[in-house]
C-alpha cells in the first residue's frame, strides 16, 4: 500500500516539470493554441483561461471548446486534458488539426 502512494506522489510531482506540448504556449494565465480547419484551412486563435474555462477532474483539468471561424464560419471542437500543473497530456481537435506554435503567423 505505502509503495503504491509513493508511486502516485512521484508521477504526481515529477508530471509539474513535465514540457509543455509544443502546440500550446503558456503565458500564465492561459493556454494559447492555433487550429486550422479541416473545411476551408482557416486557422482559428485559441485561448484557454486558467482560472474560468477548465473544469477540475481527477489528476488535473479539462476543457471543451467549440470554435468558429469569424472568416468562414468553418466549426471545430478541441477538447483538451491537463495535469495539476496545467502541461496538456491530451489534446484532440474534431474537425481540424492543431499548429505547432512553430508555425504560427502574427496573421494567424
Amino acid at each position: 500500500m505505502r509503495s503504491a502512494m509513493r508511486v502516485r506522489y512521484t508521477r504526481s510531482v515529477f508530471g509539474i516539470f513535465r514540457r509543455q506540448d509544443p502546440r500550446f504556449r503558456d503565458d500564465g494565465q492561459a493556454l494559447h493554441a492555433r487550429v486550422r480547419t479541416n473545411r476551408r484551412g482557416e486557422v482559428i486563435r485559441v485561448r484557454l483561461s486558467k482560472t474560468s474555462e477548465m473544469s477540475s477532474v481527477a489528476g488535473g483539468y479539462f476543457v471543451r471548446k467549440v470554435l468558429v471561424g469569424s472568416k468562414t464560419l468553418d466549426q471545430a471542437t478541441l477538447e483538451v486534458t491537463m495535469n495539476r500543473g496545467h502541461k496538456v497530456t491530451n489534446a484532440v481537435v474534431e474537425g481540424g488539426d492543431l499548429l505547432p506554435v512553430r508555425e504560427w503567423r502574427d496573421e494567424d
